[in-house]
């Protein structure tokens, strides 16, 4: 978003160019979702005084042990001022899977169309409110544990959030059962049809494009990247090559498709033709066929979506190491340490010629948009940051564990 006068330099905990920062209880990676003056976000209350949570570089698989029975709710704030408009109890009650000890119990974003807002708890559940905070509908989907393909003891909880298109919402639940994608009607809820996906869990978010006038779902996985009809759920293209912990949702920007993954012996991007059609696998040797315009095997990111602004795609890997290509041509512009050591879990947002990138620790990189690198500023949140910012007419609104934070020109 351009024009939106947001300051190079801040300082949250010297309250230099901060706006107003409101304190949300206990634990959600929710990012918030900004509709006129109302601020939506979503959060899980344990039944312990402070939910446990471990950020940083490393590579336990556990979940965390507490059965103590959760609040799940939802919040509405004035984006404005941070008050609270509303707040509804979405469901209460022992969590129906375990969480991974960096996750929390309320990963996924919630959605709105100005109508209604929706949010998703996973195996906890799907909420529908209209605008003042009254319940319209809920849907129990089952238990979804998504979890380590190799490891189905562990569970790491769930955060595919969903889309909506039209007057339809969209989901793909990818986890250790019957995985499928799905639309239903944003007003009852009533599904409108489901389709079975031969899938692993994944933690992605589909996302809908238009192409010659048809909208397309397209979907990152690991066994299953691909587009299927809007309308009818059948598959339209396909292709193997994802990671086996697939996280970050596809973007489409310069008429390309760009999906990216990263665990295990390959971390591939791919920019694809959406005219695609079939199965567009890359062979063995390939970088590229009809479809697929370019491609890299190793250099993908883990758990963040990548970001094209202007003619250049910027891939922040959780290690801390930033990457910048021209995003028609895949050519390699540069790539930089951001952040030795690491602990990168926001996807990076852009605004008047700069880059805003988050790290978990709350520490936000500034950096000149372009071919070349240029570190403009380092700011600090003073809290932990997993959740992706928002930009909102003159204010950049953050999700840190503690709190929703807007930051604005003083």
């Amino acid at each position: 978003m351009d024009d939106a006068n947001i300051p190079t330099e801040f300082d949250v905990n010297k309250a230099e160019n901060l706006k107003w920062k409101t304190r949300i209880p206990d634990l959600g990676h929710s990012c918030q979702v900004i509709w006129d003056d109302k601020l939506f976000i979503t959060t899980a209350i344990s039944g312990n005084k402070e939910e446990y949570l471990k950020v940083g570089l490393y590579g336990d698989i556990v979940a965390v042990d507490d059965t103590t029975v959760h609040q799940f709710k939802v919040i509405c704030l004035d984006k404005n001022n941070g008050d609270v408009i509303w707040e509804k109890l979405a469901h209460e009650g022992v969590p129906r899977t375990k969480r991974h000890t960096k996750a929390s119990h309320a990963n996924p974003t919630p959605v709105t169309n100005g109508k209604y807002v929706i949010a998703f708890f996973g195996s906890d559940g799907l909420y529908c409110y209209d605008m003042d905070g009254k319940l319209q509908w809920s849907r129990d989907l089952g238990v979804m544990n998504a979890g380590p393909y190799n490891a189905p003891n562990f569970e790491w909880g769930f955060a595919n959030s969903p889309t909506i298109r039209k007057d339809r919402l969209v989901l793909q639940c990818d986890f250790l059962g019957e995985s499928f994608i799905a639309t239903y009607d944003f007003k009852t809820g009533k599904e409108i049809w489901k389709t079975k996906r031969d899938e692993i869990s994944t933690w992605c978010t589909p996302t809908v494009i238009n192409v010659n006038g048809q909208d397309q779902i397209i979907v990152n996985g690991y066994q299953h990247i691909g587009a299927c009809n809007f309308l009818s759920g059948e598959p339209i293209w396909w292709m193997h090559g994802g990671r086996d912990a697939p996280v970050p949702t596809p973007i489409f920007a310069h008429g390309l498709i760009f999906i990216n993954s990263a665990h295990g012996r390959m971390s591939p991007i791919y920019a694809i033709d959406p005219k695609a059609k079939g199965d567009i696998t890359l062979k063995a040797n390939e970088t590229s066929n009809e479809f697929i315009q370019w491609s890299i095997k190793r250099g993908g990111a883990y758990m963040t979506s990548p970001l094209v602004y202007g003619d250049y795609l910027y891939n922040l890997k959780n290690n801390g190491l930033l990457s910048c290509f021209n995003a028609k041509s895949g050519e390699l512009m540069y790539k930089v340490p951001l952040r030795p050591g690491g602990g990168i879990t926001a996807s990076g947002i852009a605004s008047d010629g700069r880059l805003f990138f988050t790290s978990e620790p709350g520490d936000v990189f500034v950096v000149e948009a372009g071919p070349e690198f240029k570190l403009l500023s380092k700011n600090s949140l003073g809290d932990v940051c997993m959740a992706t910012p928002a930009i909102s007419e003159e204010s950049m609104f953050f999700r840190t564990q503690h709190y929703v934070i807007a930051i604005s020109k003083n």
